[in-house]
């Protein structure tokens, strides 16, 4: 029987409106007690003084590689990363060799999870076979091998007719549809945001309708099929106020914002650095002020990274032949806490809810809260501690980022996973 009691921290549960300085008893994996001075025989027992602690972080928008493209990132390697990062719980989208559209893909996933991964895995299956936008893939079957979500993540479904069919089947089986909203005839052949930059390099450019015409047929869509309909990485600030729209008109909508798209715009980019290609691209100014609005107002349900490894001979070819995508499972707690927290613009708790109740309600996971008898998953943060990234040091196999050597106020101290330290502070 393992036990151990986290002291002295800050608790911060929003799923139990939970605010308060006292102790985290932990028993075989499971939350037992919190309260204060908790004590329990051979319990191991971790000082949390003036460190805030909080149920385990989830990140549901992660691309792990494998099986097919080990070379960049694996199950073992991403979820070390999660866990540097402050992570307990991380989704890994489908877009794999094969493409995760059957339950087999599904179960080697899982397996691979159980035999490596230091933090909780949870698969997202494809939409359509192949994620080729035709025909739909066996979301049943994956359901019951264990996929917590459907998503053509990187190949938006083109097809309406196709998009609404998987809609009802994701009503009938209670899963969230996820889309990656990109009109591709709109955005064909862009390497970052429309507008004045693009320009000035000479690039051609991604315009933000791409992102707003699909959001507002999806919408239309959600609405007539009644399904949990969420949108990835929201962009635009179109995007943003239609999202709003739909929940004040009371549709089962939610959104997630990458940290990269309401810390950075078009204009931070060196030129043709490749390290600030991704896609969604980084938009105009009022794109990223839009998103940041939106995560006070509640546009936003949850912050995600879109963690997409890419190898260094990929990565660093000429910038419009390089893949879309950065690494972000480490630098995601320092970015919200230097862009929401130390700026004042959204309170502790609401920050901790973006990356714990609000991705667990999304897609019904037991994780996400405090509560007696939930997993004993723990991310441990300092608000004040100062540090600096460095890529190189990553427990990922790839170095794709805009933020090494950026230099952060705020981030992980310790995570725990089923009542074990999986990964602590050097």
């Amino acid at each position: 029987m393992s036990r151990l009691v986290v002291k002295n921290g800050r608790v911060i549960d929003p799923a139990s409106n939970l605010d308060r300085v006292c102790d985290v008893a932990v028993e075989d994996g499971l939350i037992q007690h919190i309260g204060e001075n908790l004590s329990a025989p051979g319990a191991e027992e971790f000082d949390a003084s003036g460190l805030i602690v909080a149920p385990g972080f989830i990140d549901m928008h992660v691309h792990l590689r494998e099986p097919g493209f080990e070379h960049a990132e694996t199950i073992e390697s991403g979820s070390r990363a999660a866990a540097a990062g402050g992570f307990t719980s991380i989704c890994c989208m489908p877009n794999t060799q094969p493409v995760n559209d059957s339950a087999t893909v599904t179960s080697y996933i899982r397996d691979r999870a159980r035999r490596f991964a230091v933090v909780n895995v949870f698969p997202i299956g494809a939409i359509t076979k192949d994620s080729a936008g035709e025909e739909l893939s066996a979301i049943a079957s994956m359901k019951q091998a264990g996929i917590v979500a459907i998503s053509d993540d990187g190949k938006p479904v083109m097809n309406a007719r196709v998009a609404r069919r998987a809609m009802e089947f994701a009503r009938a089986l209670d899963l969230p549809y996820i889309e990656h909203c990109e009109d591709l005839n709109l955005s064909a052949g862009g390497d970052m945001h429309e507008g004045v930059q693009s320009t000035r390099l000479g690039l051609r450019g991604i315009p933000r309708s791409s992102e707003d015409v699909m959001v507002a047929r999806d919408l239309i869509l959600a609405e007539v099929t009644g399904c949990r309909y969420h949108v990835a990485h929201l962009s635009s600030k179109y995007s943003v106020e239609m999202v709003a729209f739909a929940k004040s008109r009371g549709l089962k909508v939610t959104a997630e914002a990458t940290p990269h798209h309401f810390v950075l715009a078009d204009t931070d980019m060196p030129p043709y650095d490749s390290n600030y290609k991704m896609k969604p691209p980084l938009r105009h100014t009022s794109d990223v002020a839009a998103v940041l609005q939106g995560v006070q107002d509640g546009a936003i349900d949850a912050i995600a990274t879109d963690h997409a490894p890419h190898p260094g001979a990929e990565k660093m070819q000429e910038f419009e032949r390089c893949p879309f995508g950065i690494i972000g499972l480490e630098t995601a707690i320092g970015l919200a806490l230097e862009r929401l927290y130390h700026t004042g613009k959204v309170p502790l708790p609401k920050l901790v809810s973006l990356f714990t109740s609000g991705p667990a309600g999304i897609l019904s996971l037991e994780q996400g809260s405090l509560r007696p008898g939930a997993p004993a998953d723990l991310t441990v943060f300092d608000l004040d501690r100062e540090w600096t990234y460095d890529v190189n040091r990553s427990p990922s196999k790839s170095r794709n980022t805009p933020f090494h050597g950026r230099k952060f106020k705020g981030g992980p101290v310790a995570t725990i996973v089923a009542g074990k330290f999986i990964w602590r502070l050097e």
